[in-house]
């Protein structure tokens, strides 16, 4: 399984390699602008193109994730916010396409009441909007022949957020056609926070069926690998570094050492000590796998 870590993405983006290189990190994942801001970076095509040679270059780290803004909410029954999620997102996409990368991990948003049916019409139009613009740009694949697919991350379960569990994930790429250019990314602390546990070989062994019977293992392409700073249950988004928190090492071992993953690769998004992952952080990763590995061994 390759470790990975959410990186400052650094002027030109292709900084974010070498910060990735500089605790071991075998992946990066990294936000294409501002998470908390509306306004898109610009990035020229030389700039996506130099990112894209860096990166099939690079001796360590072997593929990039882009992380879309925290703003997008394709749940909304607001129209003028849904119009500038859509923009908002239809602008990650291309800058995540461009960069030659694996994924563009989302966070669906809430419908905020209005019910997932009620809102369920508005996020397929909208994610199968940003796919076809995406595929539409001139040179939008960088020569690459393929797409940047959206990864739908499954939420904490706080209010009314969409995409709480693997059900409703399905739902929404099954009303999407189940488009091909749809994957999933799992969060180990979302799911704690929502009540689902993994912690032990049975928990996660259920887990990982419940995955392949409802979005399928096909489309699981990305983790992010997180202790929680709260209970079990507590529908809250608060991520611990790996050991300091309610779900442990030996908790999340459970999970990482299932053979059907250890081609998913899994990012961490921990603290740290404030300023994100550090060295320590992708060791105490890689120790919770080989913990993972040696109990299915």
């Amino acid at each position: 399984m390759r470790i990975g870590a959410h990186v400052r993405a650094g002027k030109g983006l292709v900084p974010a390699l070498q910060h990735g290189a500089e605790i071991g990190a075998d992946v990066v994942q990294i936000f294409t602008q501002s998470p908390r801001m509306w306004k898109p970076s610009q990035y020229g095509a030389e700039v996506l193109a130099g990112y894209r040679a860096a990166q099939a270059e690079h001796p360590s780290v072997t593929s990039t994730f882009c992380h879309a803004t925290y703003l997008i909410n394709l749940g909304s029954p607001d129209p003028e916010l849904l119009d500038k999620s859509r923009a908002c997102l239809n602008a990650n996409l291309l800058t995540a396409e461009g960069m030659g990368s694996d994924g563009l991990v989302l966070h669906i948003g809430s419908h905020r009441g209005s019910g997932f049916e009620t809102a369920l019409p508005g996020i397929v139009h909208s994610l199968l909007e940003a796919l076809d613009h995406a595929d539409a740009a001139p040179g939008a694949d960088g020569g690459s022949g393929r797409s940047c697919p959206i990864l739908l991350e499954n939420a904490a379960g706080a209010g009314d957020t969409v995409g709480r569990s693997f059900e409703e994930l399905a739902t929404v790429i099954d009303a999407a056609g189940g488009d091909e250019r749809l994957g999933v990314c799992l969060d180990t602390q979302h799911l704690w926070a929502s009540g689902i546990g993994f912690s032990t070989v049975d928990e996660a062994d259920a887990l990982i069926e419940l995955i392949d019977a409802t979005v399928g293992l096909g489309r699981l392409q990305c983790m992010h690998l997180n202790d929680s700073k709260v209970a079990f249950g507590a529908n809250k988004d608060r991520h611990a570094n790996i050991g300091d928190g309610t779900i442990g090492a030996d908790g999340l071992a459970a999970l990482l050492g299932h053979p059907a993953i250890q081609d998913v690769p899994a990012v961490l998004e921990v603290p740290g000590e404030g300023d994100g992952p550090r060295t320590e952080d992708v060791v105490a990763a890689r120790a919770a796998h080989a913990t993972g590995v040696a109990l299915r061994s």
